[in-house]
């Protein structure tokens, strides 16, 4: 039948296509479901990439305006913020491209409309031209991913009131910027508006910065915020906000009061569940809007999976897609050979990035797990010194007797793909994931990755 299909996918984001891609691959007839006019999802759309793509050109003219043979003939950076938009469409059309290559390649139908479920399997898909069209399948894969949590109160129509959504839909480039939430999506827009010399007051719920992270990291993400330009204040809540056509003041709970251009709600993130008939089919959500699963991200109809943010944390582009990939092996074979990775890399594109991998130092304490520290400061690295990014540090945290290595934390620039190296040999077993990999390894020089053997050789001789 034209509209029967072995599986069909709701959503083309990272998820999606890890599932489809897999199930394709298999000989499955594959149909994804994408609610918006191109393929991608979120992720390409409105999150990773667009935001990711902004931070990589503003920190690009950051370097251009700081570099010693430019800072005394450059005073001001006259680049407004729909130019740097408009560099960042230019690669979200790329992914575009190159994601739609891969569906038509692989023989996966695409259709675009919103999909909900009208029983346990078939989908009817709302077509943007109004036509309705009835799809049934023996699989169903929920990939819908996750939108910015608006509170009732907040009048997201204001043009002063902004999400990270409506945020790429700016028109001019603000003077002064209040952000509501100090998470990962806060401090990484911190840090893009502070590059582009706008003036920020990042509000934080909480005590610290980013509370999941080491503390060494977050102290000094803290600091070069502050060193930014960036106000941060911390323990506060919103109470009221208030706009008219000049400002929009946000008033906490302790009565403060702080005023901005635009307000920036980055608080949490909901799941896309909603409207899909799942409550009908018995398929449990939680209050954050992410559907239930077990291990093998099933629900609780077996033959409906759900993947992605809309399954919960870690909310990240790379774990959906991994997620996606073992569906579709699940799907397809009846069963996986293989498993996902328990640690999961956090990449934080601030300026400088963050990268973190396994457990902190606050958590070796609390377990009475008896640990050193290696360490190299970036400001001794050769290559640091010659590209100027010379902020940073990387810390290896490993056992005092074993020396397996319990968890790397980098802050510093291209500290999301240096994490990489310390990952592949963390993930070794039966004795190969040791401190001395580092220090009897030879890395080219200069480069960023030689920090592994400085930190080794440091760490090394705080054993005695």
């Amino acid at each position: 039948m034209e509209n029967s299909y072995h599986t069909i996918i709701l959503g083309s984001g990272p998820a999606g296509e890890g599932a489809a891609m897999r199930l394709a691959k298999a000989g499955k007839r594959v149909a994804v479901v994408e609610q918006a006019p191109q393929v991608g999802g979120s992720c390409t759309h409105r999150g990773t990439i667009p935001s990711k793509s902004l931070r990589h050109t503003i920190q690009l003219l950051a370097d251009y305006r700081h570099h010693p043979l430019f800072e005394h003939t450059i005073s001001v950076m006259d680049v407004t913020w729909p130019q740097l938009l408009r560099t960042s469409d230019q690669v979200i059309a790329r992914q575009v491209s190159m994601q739609h290559r891969y569906y038509t390649r692989n023989g996966v139908t695409v259709i675009h409309g919103r999909g909900r479920l009208l029983d346990v399997h078939r989908v009817e898909v709302a077509g943007n031209d109004g036509q309705r069209r009835e799809l049934q399948a023996e699989y169903i894969v929920i990939a819908t991913g996750s939108r910015p949590w608006r509170p009732p109160e907040l009048d997201f129509d204001h043009p002063r009131i902004r999400d990270s959504d409506t945020l790429l839909d700016l028109d001019y480039t603000p003077r002064q910027v209040t952000i509501y939430g100090a998470g990962v999506i806060g401090c990484e827009y911190a840090s893009i508006f502070a590059n582009l010399d706008v003036k920020v007051n990042l509000v934080n719920t909480r005590d610290r910065l980013l509370s999941f992270l080491d503390e060494e990291l977050t102290d000094a993400l803290s600091y070069h915020l502050r060193d930014q330009g960036v106000v941060l204040m911390h323990n506060e809540r919103m109470a009221q906000v208030t706009c008219d056509e000049r400002e929009v003041a946000l008033t906490c709970d302790s009565g403060r009061v702080v005023r901005g251009d635009i307000l920036l709600w980055a608080n949490g993130r909901t799941g896309n569940s909603t409207g899909l008939g799942l409550e009908a089919l018995g398929i449990a959500v939680n209050q954050r809007g992410q559907i239930e699963t077990n291990r093998y991200f099933q629900t609780a109809l077996p033959h409906i999976y759900a993947v992605g943010d809309v399954a919960g944390p870690p909310g990240l582009a790379s774990a959906g897609y991994d997620q996606g990939r073992f569906v579709g092996a699940h799907i397809a074979d009846g069963r996986v050979d293989w498993s996902l990775v328990e640690e999961v890399p956090t990449g934080i594109y601030t300026s400088p990035e963050i990268s973190s991998l396994g457990r902190t130092e606050a958590e070796l304490t609390r377990a009475n797990i008896p640990f050193e520290v290696g360490r190299a400061e970036f400001k001794n690295l050769a290559r640091a010194q010659i590209t100027g990014h010379t902020t940073g540090v990387l810390k290896i945290l490993f056992h005092r007797e074993t020396l397996e290595i319990l968890g790397i934390h980098c802050f510093g620039q291209e500290a999301a793909e240096i994490i990489h190296i310390g990952q592949a040999i963390m993930s070794q077993k039966g004795g190969g994931n040791s401190l001395r990999y580092f220090a009897e390894t030879t890395f080219n020089y200069p480069t960023m990755a030689e920090a592994y053997r400085v930190a080794a050789l440091y760490g090394l001789n705080r054993l005695g």
